[in-house]
């Protein structure tokens, strides 16, 4: 797993508002585009170096366009930035079915196999 490469498409997505809502109604779609247009720069907004060695493997290829923070926690992606995009992608859909805090109740209860065990390192 390139934990960089994970942890900078959820930092990326997450802050901008039209990636965000691509990814929320296609996340196929974004996760190619996103691979293509902005995964391979290097540094924030620099347009001057690319880089060929970094891409998602299957799996995490997979999770993200799933949506599985279940699993890219798992793969070491970094919890506050997995909670932090699907808080935005789903807290409005689940607060008005559930109210306050019930995507991230769900989110609690998904990785409470976690308890008392090491997390999966975010180190890269």
């Amino acid at each position: 797993m390139s934990k960089y490469y994970v942890n900078k498409f959820l930092y990326q997505v997450d802050r901008d508002p039209e990636l965000l809502a691509a990814y929320k109604a296609d996340p196929a779609g974004l996760v190619e585009r996103w691979e293509d247009e902005y995964g391979r720069w290097l540094g924030a907004g620099n347009r001057v170096e690319q880089t060929t060695w970094l891409s998602f493997t299957d799996d995490e290829r997979t999770a993200l366009v799933e949506h599985d923070y279940t699993t890219l926690f798992e793969l070491g992606a970094h919890f506050f930035l997995t909670l932090t995009i699907f808080i935005a992608i789903y807290n409005d859909d689940y607060e008005a079915q559930s109210g306050p805090l019930a995507f991230q109740r769900e989110y609690a209860q998904k990785l409470s196999h976690w308890v008392g065990r090491d997390y999966p390192t975010v180190a890269l």
